[in-house]
Parts: C-alpha cells; structure tokens; sequence
C-alpha cells in the first residue's frame, strides 16, 4: 500500500511535458522559489489529461468521523530532510531517483495510511540551489500530481510556517480526477515549497474528500526548518 503511494506520487518522472501544457502561469514555481509575491491562480497550466497509475489508497466505506479512531496523529521529526509534520500512523519510509529536467535526482517520501487516505511528505534533493533548478522541481511536481489523476494543475498561493518562525511562499493544490484502469475516483490535496537544496510535495491522497478537520490537521502541521 505505501510503496503504491510512493509510485502514485513519485511516478510523474515518467510523465513527459507534451507540447500541449501551456507553460504560461500567474502563480509560477519561479514566484514560489524566490517569495515574489504571487497573483491569483486564474492562468495556471491547464494539463493535457493522463492516467496515472493504480490508486494508493483502500476505498473504505462510509464517512470519516471527526474522532476516528484510525487517524492516531503524531508528530514527526525528520532531521535529514528539514521538516515536520503531523501523520495519522507510524510512516513507512521509501526514496528512489526520479528525472527532472533530464537530471537525476533524488526523492524521499514518507507516507502513513489512515481510514481511506494516505498522508505523505515527499522530498526532492536538488544539486542546487538555484532559482532555475527549484522552479523545474515545482512544476515536476505540480503537473505531475495533477495529471496523475487526470486533472489541470490549478492552484493558489499559500504560506508555508517556518520552524524557527517566519513563512516561506508555496502552492496549494486541490484535485479531484480518476486514476489508474480502473479509472476510480481519487481526491487529492497537496501543498509544494521549495527552500534552499530542498522542494518538498506534502500530499494526501482519498477515495473522497476528507472532513476539514484532518486536511487542516496534517498541513497546520507541516513546517520546514
């Protein structure tokens, strides 16, 4: 199950730019890597629609209740990486290189299942800092996430809490498409930063949309150092 999220999220390496994504965006990665101050999200790339690949999670019946039992949240720590979070389960831990912009690179993700939904913070390590190389990542990411389930990458600005205090610009994504053959239906919600050598993808992937309470839970959590 986990490993299948990893591939889910971490799959969009295989996904290649067709010339029909339009690359034209008023929120662009560049704007999230450098804190520029972003416009309204009204012209982000509209994806040409692809399924991705088998959906990660078990479709459970029912609707989540606010108390649920399943979601058992603990902080994590992650020193090697530069954040922390909030998940619903002991996380499961998995990395693999993926190809952005025809450069190897390496991705971690740390992923936790609970009820129908699997939570996940993945990692890219970037050779470098630069603004060029966290913009490639951003979009990587972004476009790929969205034609996982075969859906236009829209998203908005959002704030990214820092540890030390302070925020840092990212993307906020909320996508709802099919995935996989068997083309189920799979909401995901998503948030995508860079900082310094590292851009990060936090993620939840349902069957449906999930009650506010443990979308708000998992993303008021996530902070970078």
């Amino acid at each position: 199950m986990l490993r299948t999220a990893f591939r889910f999220l971490a799959r969009i390496s295989t996904i290649p730019f067709g010339p029909s994504v339009s690359r034209s965006s008023s929120v662009s990665p560049a704007d999230v890597a450098d804190g520029r101050p972003a416009d309204a999200a009204s012209r982000l790339p509209q994806a040409r629609p692809l399924l991705g690949t088998v959906a990660c999670v078990l479709a459970l019946s029912g609707a989540l209740a606010a108390c649920s039992p399943t979601f058992d949240w603990r902080t994590i720590m992650n020193n090697d990486n530069g954040y922390a979070v909030d998940l619903p389960a002991k996380p499961g831990n998995d990395q693999r290189t993926v190809m952005i912009d025809g450069k190897q690179m390496q991705m971690a993700m740390q992923t936790a299942e609970a009820g129908d939904a699997v939570f996940a913070v993945g990692t890219v390590m970037l050779p470098s800092d630069d603004e060029a190389t966290q913009r490639a990542a951003l979009e990587f990411l972004r476009t790929g996430l969205a034609r996982n389930v075969g859906a236009a990458p829209d998203a908005h600005a959002v704030q990214i809490p820092l540890a030390a205090g302070g925020k840092v610009l990212g993307l906020e994504m909320k996508l709802t498409g099919e995935a996989g053959s068997q083309h189920e239906t799979r909401t995901v919600y998503a948030r995508l930063v860079a900082r310094g050598r590292h851009v990060y993808q936090a993620a939840i992937i349902a069957s449906g949309p999930l009650q506010q309470e443990q979308v708000d839970q998992f993303f008021s959590s996530f902070q970078l150092y």
